[in-house]
């Protein structure tokens, strides 16, 4: 990745100097099914503060061929390291650029795909965060925003989208252009081009006199599983909800979703083409839970037409705001609405948004909010649990803290003030300031300028006849991890306790005191002076960001009758502070395991079920005791099994459990159960072994050695598609040999030929719990690839492997050392460093959590 950085400095000098009026880009994609390059050329028009000043355009390209400033040829050895060195500038200027860039596999730039199926190539970008200069020239930062201009040419029967209105094509041979109008003021990164024989589903949004023409894409292949109606009417409830909100009409002129293949993030808020994971058509049955999924990133991208498209950061320190106003957005459009299908999905948010903050906020790379973003490679690794749902959960505390009224009533001064332009937080915070009448200062320096984790518990006293005599709040700041900038601190909290009482076996909630929480001790006399109910629950409903802990007496009746809260957040609540205790190493792995045993067949919530699944297999493979550990991954498969059988025919529960079966069997009769759902001799009433279902069964009798390669060869033959063919991939690197492992390193670390997603399905195969003895050779040959896998490989491929094939599975303190020495003398860029640091803080924890479940054994 070298040469192809930008500088927080480099970006404001060149913002201080220039202003882009708009750019003209002609892309002839003709031969997109059998070249590796296209023909790019980009005609930018912009003034320049100082004539005769020096500046540069980006642009990341095999080939340049020409370069033109105001009617000048310019050498092409101005073309080097990423970057055209563009002098002698004039008030107002025109440069030319014509090059030859490349289609990738990676995910990043112009994407290539041919599908499996039809045999035909599908295209589509992704620029956020510097990858527009991959397919044209341009100004790479978000502050200097133009008007675009898109001209394709592309072979016939092809359909192109892009920011604009799709034009008819002209043009009567093998190839037509589609000549696209000009968009509104954008930034580069939020700019698209998807070519390709897709296929379209349509509709429009109407209010009153506004009409918006709404798109649902995908490839031909996947069309008989799309469900555009159920697509369409989350986003028709994400424009009224948004509309009504922000009192600002939806800004751009139509809105297409495309579902992509191989795409590496959930979705791109491109303005008014948005692309998605082609995984959210679902080919198979799904749980509830993935339809919600999907419905939150419908919303999420949504919501950035307005925050992030029409107003957007100035520079990429203030991501943790678009990406946290949108997920803030998300959740109250998705749960608000009346007759919503989700009213419940804060308790998700709670079980799994904010599990994944709590995770990235206790590791050694923890940030503040407003992380310090110096150049791009620090925010390609930033898009984490802290910008997304850390600052999601603080900005839910603002709202708390300042009330929805006036939190949406700043927000939309903010829309009309800035609509088109660049901001920054504190533009926001002077219009919220303004609407709520309160001084956001101390507030945003308490929650946004620190880092780490309140943990809050309850002291209460009683009397003899169990009355509260004393109820008061602690609050603790645990030092940061040995590493992380900056210090503990604590914060103002605006929370709600809950008391709840266990009446005909429900735990129903009886009195609920809502209080700002400051300091180290705060007092709650509201409680005292009344019976102690039988749990106490500290931030009930979820208010503010915070570990919470239960006090004996409640943390004794809810690890007996968790499931017996009668509303899904408590639940939830409890669930994700009983995972966050075992992570710390206060609840043994052993004591989680009875809790997930005896809880979830009372848990009606199937996001919180799954959830559980994996927290549960994720604790016995690393937390546990390894003395103890088959013992209890034992008795887990065995509650799997037993659920499964138990489940209602043809529920979401029965499929959950089944999958989770699937992850963990191991005596003779479970793997004799899923290779007889697979082969048809073993039905269960209303479980429907469908395509996805079957690889997940293949792929544990692969890596137990119950499978060879005949049968993966016989399940591709049955589905042999992209899908399909990842599938197999990862079922290749699951078989337990050496030689497997041996090709499945090879093919990703030797190799730089494989997919973005197929090189993803071979690590998923290589790194598993179970072959840990078999992976343990290649904790050298990891370290000794890394400087060599991050200088040649692009960023996404790159942290996929260095993620990916980190050595997690080795606990001990010999791979801590291995890391340290490492660390230590191999001058890692910072970016990389942080990569590889949070990996040896998941070992490190794990370490400390077995010692603790090797205590209580």
């Amino acid at each position: 990745m070298p040469g192809t950085n930008l500088t927080r400095e480099e970006a404001r000098t060149r913002a201080a100097l220039l202003h882009v009026d708009a750019y003209d880009i002609e892309l002839d994609l003709s031969s997109a099914r059998d070249s590796a390059t296209f023909r790019s050329t980009t005609v930018v028009r912009f003034t320049a503060e100082e004539p005769g000043a020096t500046t540069f355009i980006d642009l990341v390209a095999p080939e340049v061929r020409e370069i033109v400033l105001n009617g000048e040829q310019v050498a092409l050895s101005a073309f080097a390291d990423s970057r055209i060195a563009l002098t002698g500038l004039a008030a107002e200027n025109e440069l030319r650029v014509v090059a030859d860039c490349a289609y990738t596999n990676t995910g990043e730039g112009l994407h290539r795909f041919v599908d499996p199926v039809d045999g035909e190539t599908y295209l589509y970008s992704q620029f956020e965060v510097p990858d527009a200069r991959r397919v044209f020239a341009s100004f790479e930062q978000p502050d200097l925003k133009a008007s675009f201009t898109f001209t394709v040419t592309a072979p016939r029967g092809w359909v192109v989208v892009s920011n604009s209105p799709t034009p008819r094509p002209s043009g009567d041979g093998d190839t037509q252009v589609w000549s696209f109008s000009p968009t509104g003021r954008i930034s580069s990164y939020i700019t698209a081009i998807i070519a390709g024989p897709y296929v379209g589903v349509f509709d429009s949004f109407t209010d009153g006199d506004q009409v918006v023409p709404l798109g649902i894409y995908c490839r031909p292949s996947l069309r008989e599983f799309l469900d555009a109606e159920a697509i369409f009417d989350v986003t028709r409830q994400g424009f009224t909800y948004f509309q009504e909100k922000f009192d600002f009409a939806y800004p751009f002129e139509k809105y297409d979703q495309l579902f992509v293949p191989e795409f590496n993030a959930g979705a791109m808020e491109n303005a008014g083409a948005v692309t998605f994971r082609d995984q959210y058509v679902f080919r198979s049955k799904v749980t509830d839970a993935s339809y919600e999924a999907r419905a939150t990133t419908i919303l999420h991208e949504l919501a950035h037409m307005w925050f992030g498209n029409l107003v957007t950061m100035e520079w990429w320190n203030d991501l943790w705001l678009n990406e946290s106003f949108a997920t803030y957005a998300e959740m109250v459009s998705l749960v608000e609405p009346t007759g919503t299908k989700w009213p419940n999905g804060w308790t998700t948010f709670a079980n799994q948004m904010k599990t994944w903050a709590y995770r990235q906020d206790q590791l050694p790379s923890t940030h503040p909010i407003m992380a310090e973003i110096n150049d791009l490679e620090d925010v390609q690794v930033n898009f984490d649990g802290i910008t997304y749902a850390k600052g999601a959960s603080v900005l839910k505390q603002l709202v708390a803290y300042v009330g929805q009224d006036a939190f949406f009533e700043g927000v939309r001064a903010y829309f009309k003030q800035h609509a088109w332009g660049n901001t920054t937080l504190a533009d926001l915070l002077g219009a919220l300031e303004k609407a709520s009448g309160r001084d956001l200062r101390a507030w945003s320096k308490a929650w946004l300028e620190t880092a780490g984790i309140n943990i809050l518990r309850p002291e209460i006293e009683t009397d003899a006849d169990g009355v509260i005599t004393s109820f008061a709040v602690r609050q603790e700041a645990p030092a940061l991890p040995a590493g992380a900038k900056g210090s503990a601190a604590l914060r103002p909290h605006r929370i709600a306790i809950g008391c709840y009482e266990l009446t005909e076996g429900k735990l129903v909630r009886t009195d609920r005191v809502e209080l700002d929480v400051d300091g180290e001790l705060t007092a709650v006399p509201q409680l005292t002076g009344r019976a102690r109910p039988s749990v106490v629950l500290l931030n009930d409903d979820d208010l503010s960001y915070a570990k919470l802990r239960l006090d004996a007496d409640s943390l004794a009746v809810v690890t007996e009758h968790l499931g017996a809260f009668a509303e899904p957040l408590p639940r939830a609540l409890v669930w994700a502070a009983a995972w966050d205790m075992t992570r710390d190493g206060e609840l043994p792995t052993r004591d989680y395991l009875a809790l997930a045993v005896a809880g979830l067949p009372e848990e009606s919530d199937i996001g919180v079920v799954q959830s559980v699944h994996r927290q549960a297999k994720l604790a016995l493979e690393l937390y546990a005791d390894p003395a103890w550990r088959e013992e209890g991954l034992l008795v887990w498969a065995a509650a799997t099994e037993e659920q499964l059988r138990a489940a209602a025919p043809g529920s979401d529960h029965q499929l959950a459990w089944a999958k989770a079966l699937a992850a963990v069997a191991r005596t003779d009769g479970q793997l004799d159960l899923l290779a007889g759902l697979l082969d048809g001799s073993v039905e269960l009433q209303g479980l429907a072994v469908d395509t996805d279902l079957r690889w997940e069964l293949l792929i544990r009798l692969v890596a137990v050695g119950r499978a060879d390669e005949a049968a993966i060869e016989a399940e591709l033959a049955r589905d042999n598609t992209a899908a399909g063919q990842e599938k197999a991939a990862t079922c290749r690197a699951a078989r337990p040999t050496a030689d497997a492992k041996a090709a499945a390193w090879a093919s990703v670390v030797d190799s730089d030929t494989l997919t973005n997603y197929v090189q993803d399905a071979v690590i998923t195969g290589f790194n598993i719990a179970d072959h840990r003895e078999l992976l343990a050779p290649y904790t050298a040959r990891y370290f000794d690839a890394l400087i060599g896998v991050w200088e040649t490989r692009s960023h996404e491929i790159a942290q996929q492997i260095i993620v990916g094939l980190y050595p997690s599975y080795q606990v001990s303190p010999a791979t801590l050392e291995a890391t340290d020495t490492w660390l230590a003398t191999a001058d890692p860029a910072p970016a990389l460093a942080r990569l590889v640091i949070e990996s040896r803080a998941g070992v490190e924890r794990a370490l400390k959590a077995r010692e603790a479940d090797r205590a209580a054994g």
